[in-house]
């Protein structure tokens, strides 16, 4: 329990938000440090704003370029229609703040992230989330069906992890790491959804379609037995366009688009 002990102690310290003041770092880290800081704040708003939030729950990291290893992780204390591109907190792999800062991170948050970007090169943005919908399929003998387009293009790039109580225990990580293998995403059993992107809008647009899947088949199965199962072949054949499709939409064509709104909705998230 030394982890949560520490978190303990580290919330009795933390002011509150009212009085805290955030300075903006824009023009103080690198160019690519603050695109990667906007991305990651905006990708926090836009899982508010489509109501995949669980209070302040769950999190959303990005691995910054370097040598060092270091990421940014949410503020703990933070709603996610809160979080700014400033206010993200960068870390090292031993999940320490990296410059002195109000906030205090999610030692869960640090177990599951940190072992995908320790392990996977490809792993510069990690999404994970606790949405009804993907907890209730995560909790399905069967895991995620072929029931739908949404899930046939992503299905085939899920893996599974199980239910090893709230993710403190920093042994886990080598699990988690052999169970996603060279997967995009994950289904952790018992608990939520996870995606992985080698940009934060490929990580989202990953989480999107596992969590539209997941909230589709959980309608489908509510309406009764009388399901249409795909045709023979057709889930292969569409999994091999998701892998082509959903990369080359992260980048050119759905996140540009997504950045948009959440400029539209709020603007202050990239200050």
């Amino acid at each position: 329990m030394g982890r949560v002990d520490a978190i303990s102690r580290g919330m009795d310290r933390l002011a509150p938000l009212s009085s805290v003041e955030i300075p903006s770092l824009e023009g103080k880290v690198s160019e690519d440090e603050w695109k990667i800081r906007v991305d990651l704040a905006a990708a926090y708003r836009l899982v508010a704003y489509h109501g995949w939030d669980d209070l302040i729950f769950t999190h959303l990291s990005a691995r910054l370029p370097g040598p060092e290893h270091h990421f940014l992780l949410n503020p703990y204390n933070l709603m996610f229609e809160e979080v700014t591109a400033s206010s993200l907190v960068k870390v090292d792999m031993q999940g320490n703040p990296v410059e002195p800062t109000p906030f205090v991170t999610n030692p869960a948050g640090f177990t599951i992230h940190s072992a995908l970007h320790m392990a996977r090169p490809d792993a510069h943005a990690v999404i994970h989330l606790h949405t009804p919908h993907g907890q209730a399929v995560s909790a399905h003998s069967e895991g995620l069906l072929p029931l739908t387009q949404t899930a046939m293009l992503i299905r085939d790039d899920v893996a599974y992890h199980d239910y090893e109580g709230v993710a403190v225990d920093l042994d886990e990580r080598e699990r988690l790491v052999a169970n996603i293998g060279d997967k995009g995403a994950m289904l952790l059993r018992n608990h939520g959804t996870l995606a992985i992107g080698e940009t934060v809008g490929e990580a989202f647009l990953k989480i999107y379609f596992l969590e539209r899947a997941c909230e589709a088949q959980i309608l489908a199965l509510s309406a009764g037995d009388s399901l249409n199962s795909p045709p023979q072949g057709a889930p292969e054949v569409t999994a091999q366009q998701g892998k082509i499709g959903l990369k080359l939409a992260a980048r050119a064509l759905a996140w540009p688009a997504l950045l948009r709104k959440a400029y539209r909705l709020d603007p202050g998230f990239a200050s």
